[in-house]
């Protein structure tokens, strides 16, 4: 026997999604409703919410937000304008946790650090060493990737680090990489690289003030644990 399938015109004005949000506002709208919102329809075979509540049951939010293109319209029922209108609204999302009205971002302490990168590096499959380059007010003028691939005080060059310091005119870096394992705790290699850096830093006069390396929800600050002086 066949299940009678409600689609979404079929649904009184009052139960569906969007008229509950317009009338609600979204905090009232379940994950499954929100993300029907923004799909607006479902496929031949399923209404929006019910498709919505079944990619949810199947992906969780942050699988969902890590899936490229590719990866979206080989989910069922979604083909590529929906997955644009997917990947868009979660890119909005990590653009919204790192804004800021200040045109010139201060960076203060290893949580700003934290803070500023942790939404882009939680999602890197490998590490990325990242400088930010300050002025000497500790305000950021550059952000810039150095490297990608697991740090080697043998690959990474004072000179890649310390052209664009100089090209910037910069007072001081702070490095930052992740650990896409989601544990911070440096290796010896990561201790390595940054006393290398350091000591290019002297030599240039420019400051190293903190190397921090970002893990799942977590940091670990070298200048805090010690290894920069």
């Amino acid at each position: 026997m066949c299940g009678y399938q409600v689609r979404i015109h079929d649904m009184p004005s009052e139960d569906r999604p969007r008229e509950r949000l317009l009338k609600h506002g979204p905090g009232f709208l379940s994950n499954a409703e929100l993300l029907s919102v923004i799909l607006r329809t479902g496929s031949k075979d399923e209404n929006v919410v019910s498709m919505s509540s079944r990619i949810l049951s199947e992906y969780n939010l942050k699988q969902l937000s890590q899936a490229n293109i590719t990866q979206l319209t080989k989910i069922r029922g979604i083909g590529p304008a929906k997955a644009t209108q997917i990947a868009a609204v979660f890119e909005l999302a990590r653009k919204l946790e790192i804004f800021t009205d200040d045109p010139k971002r201060k960076i203060r302490s290893a949580n700003d650090v934290y803070s500023l990168l942790y939404p882009r590096h939680r999602e890197l499959k490998k590490e990325h060493l990242t400088a930010l380059y300050l002025d000497t007010k500790n305000n950021i003028i550059k952000e810039e990737v150095i490297s990608i691939g697991s740090l080697n005080a043998n690959i990474v060059h004072p000179r890649e680090v310390f052209k664009s310091a100089l090209m910037e005119s910069s007072a001081s870096v702070i490095l930052t990489h992740n650990h896409p394992s989601g544990d911070p705790a440096p290796s010896r290699e990561d201790i390595a690289v940054t006393e290398k850096l350091v000591e290019g830093g002297k030599i240039l006069g420019i400051s190293v003030l903190d190397h921090v390396i970002i893990g799942d929800g977590r940091y670990v600050s070298l200048k805090e644990e010690g290894y920069i002086n």
